[in-house]
């Protein structure tokens, strides 16, 4: 589904097709309505009610995965801003970046990094762009959208047994494998011009095919300047807009106005920092136009100095649909 403009019938437009996609979703809520589409997924095994589940629009890899990436040398882009935002990965001195101007329009790269089989995910409607260590039981696995989504985030599924899983978690919610967790691996949403300092020799992801999609542009445009989400019928938080940007790590998340405030927080062993530089994937139709949302680092200090964790720079409304117990500091 896409987000219009701000402009005041397309707003009328976007309520009346949530509400016809709210009823289609529940009509559709049914494991049986599904198994022609999804003729190997078990769906005796749930850990979630399938009423929280509803058609984004696209079927079954509407969104196509991609699972063949192709790279140039950072020194060879000429494609992108200085302050356009990537996914930046390095395993095992392997650095890569991933723009958001290519995972907007596909959600899922899966791709081997330093050796390790990984999965470089972006849910555009939670902002959400997590990296997983994509080894299911000691076995790669690749992954694919459903068409699906929960509480307004992605739900992928797993080409082996077709298991469905929650982005935001790294969970399976439907399927053989329920239960089982992937591990989140340290990656960091960042302007390109910053990966490109850290990682000069390193590289970046290009399109396969790039007559495929519009890249570079948002077709959510207007989207994290909007009020509420879309496709979402959850509570919402207490004390901060639905769609203010917040950082997660684990049970607790700092809201991104504090840290631009202060630009410096240290909780525990944790430090998060913030600096301008980043422009934001959902603002306007043009990426590389977009309002400057700026840099996060998360690390920990361990025995060797600050190490980068884990993180998610999400919107409020998610950390609280799935971390309703989580601390969130505004």
């Amino acid at each position: 589904m896409l987000v219009s403009s701000h402009a005041q019938p397309a707003r009328a437009v976007l309520l009346g097709l949530i509400a016809l996609s709210f009823m289609a979703g529940s009509a559709l809520a049914n494991p049986e309505r599904w198994r022609s589409e999804w003729p190997d997924t078990d769906f005796t095994k749930s850990s979630i009610d399938f009423d929280e589940i509803l058609s984004g629009g696209p079927p079954k890899d509407g969104i196509p995965s991609i699972d063949d990436p192709q790279f140039v040398p950072v020194a060879e882009m000429r494609d992108m801003t200085d302050n356009e935002p990537v996914v930046g990965v390095n395993i095992n001195g392997d650095a890569r970046a991933y723009p958001l101007r290519v995972l907007t329009w596909h959600e899922i790269v899966n791709d081997t990094v330093g050796g390790v089989p990984v999965a470089v995910t972006y849910c555009p409607l939670c902002n959400s762009a997590i990296v997983f260590d994509r080894r299911v039981e000691g076995k790669a696995v690749e992954f694919g959208t459903t068409g699906k989504l929960r509480n307004s985030d992605l739900v992928m599924y797993d080409r082996d047994t077709e298991s469905w899983w929650q982005q935001f978690l790294g969970e399976a919610i439907v399927g053989a494998r329920t239960g089982i967790r992937l591990e989140v691996l340290p990656a960091r949403l960042e302007s390109w011009s910053k990966f490109k300092a850290r990682h000069p020799d390193g590289q970046v992801q290009v399109p396969s095919n790039p007559g495929m999609r519009p890249y570079g542009a948002n077709p959510y445009v207007g989207y994290d300047g909007s009020n509420f989400p879309f496709l979402y019928r959850g509570s919402y938080p207490e004390g901060i807009e639905p769609m203010a940007r917040v950082v997660a790590i684990g049970d607790q998340a700092w809201a991104l106005d504090l840290l631009r405030e202060e630009g410096r927080v240290e909780a525990g062993d944790l430090v998060l920092t913030w600096e301008p530089g980043q422009n934001s994937a959902l603002d306007t139709r043009a990426i590389s136009e977009g309002r400057d949302i700026g840099n996060i680092l998360a690390q920990r200090q361990g025995q060797g100095g600050l190490e980068d964790v884990a993180y998610d720079v999400t919107f409020a409304f998610v950390f609280h649909a799935f971390r309703p117990n989580g601390a969130l500091h505004k």
